[in-house]
């Protein structure tokens, strides 16, 4: 799942909305949508961004947020790593040969470690 995905999925759970009366609603199919919540389907395009924070009422900052989260959603995501140190190289390697096996408690350092460098 993607943090797009994830966040839409709250959305519908607090709003009591299921996935095929949120698609009907945004005249997509009920498969796309669980693809695009799942990770399964590409980055979703700005439109469908601002049709679903306008399908729940959000407001700026919520809005804000889910553009983020949008762009921060691509489920196959490329790292170019040319010209960088051989370390970058052998990090983005790493990476996408454990991602999958990581735990939550794992991914969650990860995260806080790039998040504290690119603050």
């Amino acid at each position: 799942m993607t943090p797009f995905g994830n966040r839409i999925r709250e959305l519908r759970a607090r709003h009591n909305v299921t996935l095929t009366d949120m698609a009907n609603a945004l005249q997509l199919s009920p498969a796309y949508l669980s693809a695009l919540e799942h990770g399964h389907r590409g980055r979703p395009s700005p439109g469908l961004v601002q049709q679903i924070c306008g399908y729940f009422n959000l407001v700026w900052d919520d809005v804000d947020d889910i553009k983020r989260l949008a762009q921060l959603s691509h489920p196959k995501v490329t790292v170019d790593t040319a010209g960088l140190a051989p370390e970058a190289t052998e990090l983005a390697n790493l990476l996408a040969e454990r991602i999958a096996g990581m735990g939550d408690q794992q991914l969650a350092r990860m995260l806080e470690i790039v998040r504290e460098k690119s603050a």
